[in-house]
């Protein structure tokens, strides 16, 4: 993969960071969003740009308003649409399903799933290429503390398989990563780095998995 554009979400940091890295070693042009950490994207701007990325844009993005969405759609169609969809942005509120608030149930319904879902609607037609839907290992394994970010997770892989039936000109397929060190998970886990690329092999269909399947990064480095 050259020169071609990549739309990543949640790219200030974690997995969508390694992520932005990896794609710009081969030269391509990152259209990145941040929500709330502006002085992590701009350092992951000028990290980009040194790993020769040909073009880099960050736009702020709150995943969970319905203006903010249509307004990056929109700045995505100014920009000539994209290759590659990274749909990574999430949010985890690891507690008993009885100590959630309806806010935190919420934030992870909306954030990891609802406008994932309303955001690739936006940016359908203007994806000309692939689609790489960050999920779980908790999208195919229940986990207590978990049960709301699970849900989403499985929401996301159902949602995958489905878009995938529906537009099978484009390649769509859910990444499945295990723990991973992120501020998600207070740095415990597996490197974000191999999972992205991971992430890059997808979106270059190096894996032999049909469109609207699984990636399970367990068993990309059961080997290694």
């Amino acid at each position: 993969m050259k020169n071609k554009i990549v739309v990543i979400t949640g790219a200030s940091s974690g997995i969508g960071r390694a992520t932005a890295l990896e794609f710009a070693k081969e030269g391509n042009r990152l259209l990145l969003t941040y929500n709330k950490h502006k002085n992590e994207a701009e350092k992951v701007a000028d990290e980009v740009k040194e790993l020769g990325a040909s073009d880099v844009r960050f736009f702020h993005l709150d995943i969970t308003s319905d203006e903010s969405l249509k307004n990056f759609a929109e700045a995505i169609k100014k920009a000539g649409g994209a290759d590659v969809l990274v749909n990574n942005a999430g949010v985890n509120v690891r507690k008993k399903l009885e100590d959630q608030s309806f806010d935190e149930i919420e934030l992870q319904m909306k954030t990891n799933l609802l406008e994932l879902i309303k955001l690739t609607k936006e940016l359908l037609p203007l994806i000309r290429e692939s689609i790489i839907n960050i999920s779980s290992g908790l999208g195919k394994q229940g986990m207590q503390m978990e049960s709301v970010y699970s849900a989403t997770k499985f929401g996301v892989r159902g949602f995958t398989q489905s878009i995938a039936e529906e537009y099978p000109s484009l390649y769509i397929v859910s990444v499945n990563p295990d723990t991973t060190k992120t501020p998600m998970t207070e740095f415990h886990g597996r490197p974000p780095e191999d999972v992205a690329r991971a992430i890059v092999r997808a979106a270059k269909r190096e894996y032999k998995v049909p469109s609207g399947g699984d990636i399970d990064i367990w068993m990309v480095y059961r080997n290694t």
